[in-house]
Protein backbone atom coordinates (compact mmCIF):
# COMPACT_ATOMS: atom_id res chain seq x y z
CA UNK A 1 0.00 0.00 0.00
CA UNK A 2 1.86 3.11 -0.84
CA UNK A 3 1.82 6.41 1.53
CA UNK A 4 0.63 8.62 -1.57
CA UNK A 5 -2.66 6.08 -2.39
CA UNK A 6 -3.44 5.32 1.50
CA UNK A 7 -3.09 8.77 2.21
CA UNK A 8 -6.17 10.18 0.56
CA UNK A 9 -7.93 7.12 1.10
CA UNK A 10 -10.97 7.75 4.27
CA UNK A 11 -10.43 6.35 7.44
CA UNK A 12 -13.35 4.06 6.73
CA UNK A 13 -12.11 2.58 3.00
CA UNK A 14 -9.00 1.67 5.21
CA UNK A 15 -11.17 -0.50 7.49
CA UNK A 16 -13.54 -1.34 5.19
CA UNK A 17 -11.07 -3.31 3.36
CA UNK A 18 -9.10 -4.83 6.27
CA UNK A 19 -10.74 -4.44 9.78
CA UNK A 20 -7.28 -5.67 11.26
CA UNK A 21 -6.12 -1.87 10.36
CA UNK A 22 -8.95 -0.47 12.85
CA UNK A 23 -5.83 -1.91 15.75
CA UNK A 24 -3.79 0.79 14.75
CA UNK A 25 -6.16 3.32 14.74
CA UNK A 26 -7.14 2.58 17.76
CA UNK A 27 -3.67 2.68 19.09
CA UNK A 28 -3.71 6.47 17.89
CA UNK A 29 -7.13 7.19 19.05
CA UNK A 30 -8.49 7.42 15.56
CA UNK A 31 -12.54 7.40 15.10
CA UNK A 32 -13.49 4.73 12.48
CA UNK A 33 -16.11 4.47 12.57
CA UNK A 34 -18.41 7.41 13.02
CA UNK A 35 -15.38 9.90 11.86
CA UNK A 36 -14.49 7.50 9.22
CA UNK A 37 -14.99 9.98 6.46
CA UNK A 38 -12.12 12.23 6.88
CA UNK A 39 -8.86 10.93 4.66
CA UNK A 40 -6.15 9.69 6.87
CA UNK A 41 -3.90 12.75 5.30
CA UNK A 42 -6.61 14.90 7.29
CA UNK A 43 -6.65 13.03 10.60
CA UNK A 44 -2.85 12.96 10.53
CA UNK A 45 -2.26 16.89 10.32
CA UNK A 46 -5.25 17.26 12.67
CA UNK A 47 -4.02 15.23 15.18
CA UNK A 48 -0.44 15.59 14.75
CA UNK A 49 0.60 12.50 14.08
CA UNK A 50 3.39 11.27 11.36
CA UNK A 51 1.85 9.87 8.13
CA UNK A 52 5.00 7.79 7.52
CA UNK A 53 4.44 6.21 10.49
CA UNK A 54 0.98 5.56 10.59
CA UNK A 55 1.24 4.08 6.81
CA UNK A 56 3.94 1.58 8.46
CA UNK A 57 2.21 0.69 10.85
CA UNK A 58 -1.34 -0.68 8.82
CA UNK A 59 1.12 -1.65 5.85
CA UNK A 60 2.82 -4.38 8.91
CA UNK A 61 -1.22 -5.34 10.09
CA UNK A 62 -1.76 -6.03 5.96
CA UNK A 63 0.97 -7.97 5.30
CA UNK A 64 0.25 -10.93 7.65
CA UNK A 65 -1.96 -13.44 5.66
CA UNK A 66 -5.84 -12.14 6.34
CA UNK A 67 -8.82 -14.28 8.32
CA UNK A 68 -11.29 -14.59 5.87
CA UNK A 69 -13.91 -14.52 8.56
CA UNK A 70 -13.46 -11.36 8.77
CA UNK A 71 -13.40 -10.02 5.18
CA UNK A 72 -16.92 -8.10 6.04
CA UNK A 73 -16.92 -6.14 2.90
CA UNK A 74 -17.07 -9.67 0.69
CA UNK A 75 -19.96 -10.68 2.65
CA UNK A 76 -23.37 -9.95 0.96
CA UNK A 77 -25.71 -7.82 2.51
CA UNK A 78 -28.39 -10.12 4.17
CA UNK A 79 -25.68 -12.23 5.64
CA UNK A 80 -23.76 -9.16 7.00
CA UNK A 81 -27.20 -7.66 8.38
CA UNK A 82 -27.76 -10.79 10.40
CA UNK A 83 -24.30 -10.75 11.53
CA UNK A 84 -24.76 -7.99 13.08
CA UNK A 85 -28.36 -8.68 15.09
CA UNK A 86 -26.82 -11.84 15.71
CA UNK A 87 -23.84 -10.53 17.28
CA UNK A 88 -24.09 -6.56 18.19
CA UNK A 89 -27.89 -6.10 18.44
CA UNK A 90 -27.59 -9.34 20.91
CA UNK A 91 -24.76 -7.75 23.07
CA UNK A 92 -26.58 -4.51 23.52
CA UNK A 93 -29.72 -6.42 24.44
CA UNK A 94 -28.06 -8.23 27.34
CA UNK A 95 -25.96 -5.95 28.23
CA UNK A 96 -27.48 -2.16 27.82
CA UNK A 97 -29.71 -2.26 30.84
CA UNK A 98 -27.32 -3.98 33.02
CA UNK A 99 -24.62 -1.93 32.53
CA UNK A 100 -27.27 1.51 33.03
CA UNK A 101 -28.02 -0.42 36.30
CA UNK A 102 -24.50 -0.31 37.28
CA UNK A 103 -24.03 3.51 36.70
CA UNK A 104 -27.07 4.54 38.67
CA UNK A 105 -25.71 2.31 41.59
CA UNK A 106 -21.90 4.17 41.35
CA UNK A 107 -23.65 7.41 40.81
CA UNK A 108 -25.66 7.04 44.08
CA UNK A 109 -22.65 5.41 46.16
CA UNK A 110 -19.88 7.52 45.06
CA UNK A 111 -21.33 10.97 43.30
CA UNK A 112 -20.45 12.85 46.01
CA UNK A 113 -16.69 12.16 45.34
CA UNK A 114 -17.14 11.69 41.67
CA UNK A 115 -19.30 13.72 40.44
CA UNK A 116 -18.46 12.87 36.99
CA UNK A 117 -20.55 9.34 37.40
CA UNK A 118 -23.86 11.20 38.12
CA UNK A 119 -23.25 12.85 34.48
CA UNK A 120 -22.36 9.10 33.06
CA UNK A 121 -25.58 7.28 34.50
CA UNK A 122 -27.83 10.16 32.68
CA UNK A 123 -25.77 10.09 29.47
CA UNK A 124 -26.03 6.12 29.43
CA UNK A 125 -29.76 5.90 30.02
CA UNK A 126 -30.38 8.15 27.46
CA UNK A 127 -28.10 6.05 25.58
CA UNK A 128 -29.97 3.20 25.81
CA UNK A 129 -33.17 4.41 25.72
CA UNK A 130 -32.23 5.87 21.94
CA UNK A 131 -30.37 2.23 21.30
CA UNK A 132 -33.60 0.55 21.72
CA UNK A 133 -35.70 2.52 19.38
CA UNK A 134 -32.67 2.28 16.95
CA UNK A 135 -32.49 -1.32 16.78
CA UNK A 136 -36.10 -1.91 16.66
CA UNK A 137 -36.34 0.08 13.44
CA UNK A 138 -33.23 -1.90 11.80
CA UNK A 139 -34.25 -4.84 13.01
CA UNK A 140 -37.85 -4.46 11.73
CA UNK A 141 -37.96 -1.85 9.42
CA UNK A 142 -34.52 -1.27 7.58
CA UNK A 143 -32.90 -4.47 7.58
CA UNK A 144 -35.69 -6.68 6.25
CA UNK A 145 -35.80 -3.91 3.42
CA UNK A 146 -32.54 -4.53 2.53
CA UNK A 147 -32.65 -8.16 2.33
CA UNK A 148 -35.91 -8.13 0.37
CA UNK A 149 -34.01 -5.75 -2.53
CA UNK A 150 -30.82 -8.58 -2.18
CA UNK A 151 -32.65 -11.70 -2.85
CA UNK A 152 -34.37 -9.31 -5.53
CA UNK A 153 -31.28 -9.07 -7.13
CA UNK A 154 -30.28 -12.47 -6.67
CA UNK A 155 -33.10 -13.58 -8.58
CA UNK A 156 -33.24 -11.07 -11.17
CA UNK A 157 -36.11 -9.55 -10.39
CA UNK A 158 -37.38 -5.47 -9.70
CA UNK A 159 -37.22 -4.96 -5.93
CA UNK A 160 -40.23 -3.60 -4.65
CA UNK A 161 -40.12 0.63 -4.73
CA UNK A 162 -41.28 0.59 -0.91
CA UNK A 163 -38.43 -0.99 -0.17
CA UNK A 164 -36.34 1.76 -2.45
CA UNK A 165 -37.55 4.01 -0.62
CA UNK A 166 -37.04 2.90 2.84
CA UNK A 167 -33.15 2.51 2.15
CA UNK A 168 -33.53 6.35 1.18
CA UNK A 169 -35.04 7.26 3.58
CA UNK A 170 -33.62 5.55 6.72
CA UNK A 171 -29.70 5.35 5.59
CA UNK A 172 -29.49 9.53 6.70
CA UNK A 173 -31.80 8.84 9.68
CA UNK A 174 -29.38 5.83 11.04
CA UNK A 175 -26.27 7.87 10.26
CA UNK A 176 -27.24 10.71 12.10
CA UNK A 177 -28.87 8.35 15.04
CA UNK A 178 -25.23 6.41 15.14
CA UNK A 179 -23.31 9.82 15.51
CA UNK A 180 -25.30 11.13 18.46
CA UNK A 181 -24.80 7.54 19.98
CA UNK A 182 -20.92 8.23 19.25
CA UNK A 183 -20.77 11.77 20.57
CA UNK A 184 -22.79 10.55 23.74
CA UNK A 185 -19.96 7.67 24.57
CA UNK A 186 -17.06 9.94 23.48
CA UNK A 187 -19.04 12.41 26.19
CA UNK A 188 -18.52 9.36 28.61
CA UNK A 189 -15.31 8.38 27.84
CA UNK A 190 -13.58 12.00 28.52
CA UNK A 191 -15.91 11.99 31.99
CA UNK A 192 -14.34 9.04 33.45
CA UNK A 193 -10.52 10.12 32.24
CA UNK A 194 -11.00 7.22 29.78
CA UNK A 195 -12.04 4.60 32.03
CA UNK A 196 -8.93 5.12 34.73
CA UNK A 197 -9.84 3.58 37.84
CA UNK A 198 -10.09 6.05 41.48
CA UNK A 199 -8.04 4.48 44.42
CA UNK A 200 -11.66 5.01 46.69
CA UNK A 201 -13.96 3.00 44.49
CA UNK A 202 -15.52 -0.18 45.25
CA UNK A 203 -15.60 -3.18 42.65
CA UNK A 204 -19.12 -2.37 41.61
CA UNK A 205 -16.97 0.79 39.94
CA UNK A 206 -14.31 -1.14 38.66
CA UNK A 207 -16.74 -3.14 36.85
CA UNK A 208 -18.77 -0.31 35.75
CA UNK A 209 -16.08 1.26 33.98
CA UNK A 210 -15.02 -1.84 32.52
CA UNK A 211 -18.30 -3.15 31.19
CA UNK A 212 -18.10 0.60 29.82
CA UNK A 213 -15.00 0.30 28.28
CA UNK A 214 -16.63 -2.98 26.23
CA UNK A 215 -19.77 -0.74 25.10
CA UNK A 216 -17.69 1.38 23.53
CA UNK A 217 -15.18 -1.06 21.99
CA UNK A 218 -18.80 -3.16 20.49
CA UNK A 219 -19.88 -0.20 19.06
CA UNK A 220 -16.97 1.04 17.40
CA UNK A 221 -17.04 -2.40 15.67
CA UNK A 222 -20.96 -2.36 15.06
CA UNK A 223 -20.99 1.35 14.05
CA UNK A 224 -18.25 1.04 11.36
CA UNK A 225 -19.77 -3.00 9.90
CA UNK A 226 -23.06 -0.27 8.78
CA UNK A 227 -21.52 3.14 8.02
CA UNK A 228 -18.23 2.21 6.18
CA UNK A 229 -19.31 -1.13 4.45
CA UNK A 230 -23.66 -1.77 4.89
CA UNK A 231 -25.23 1.38 4.19
CA UNK A 232 -22.97 2.21 1.31
CA UNK A 233 -23.78 -1.09 -0.59
CA UNK A 234 -27.28 -0.25 0.70
CA UNK A 235 -26.92 2.84 -1.33
CA UNK A 236 -25.76 1.57 -4.37
CA UNK A 237 -29.29 -0.70 -4.44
Amino acid sequence: MQEKTIGIKTIGEIVAADFRTATVFEKYDIDFCCGGKESLKTICTKKALDLDTITGELNAVQSEPADRSQNYSAWSLSFLADYIVNTHHAYLKENDEQIAAYARKIAAVHGAHHPEVIKIAAIFDKITTDMAAHLKEEEEVFFPAIKRIDTAKINHTAPAEKDLDTIRVSIDKLLLEHETIGDAVHEIRHLANGYFIPDDVCNTFVVTYQKLKEFENDLHKHVHLENNILFPKAAQL
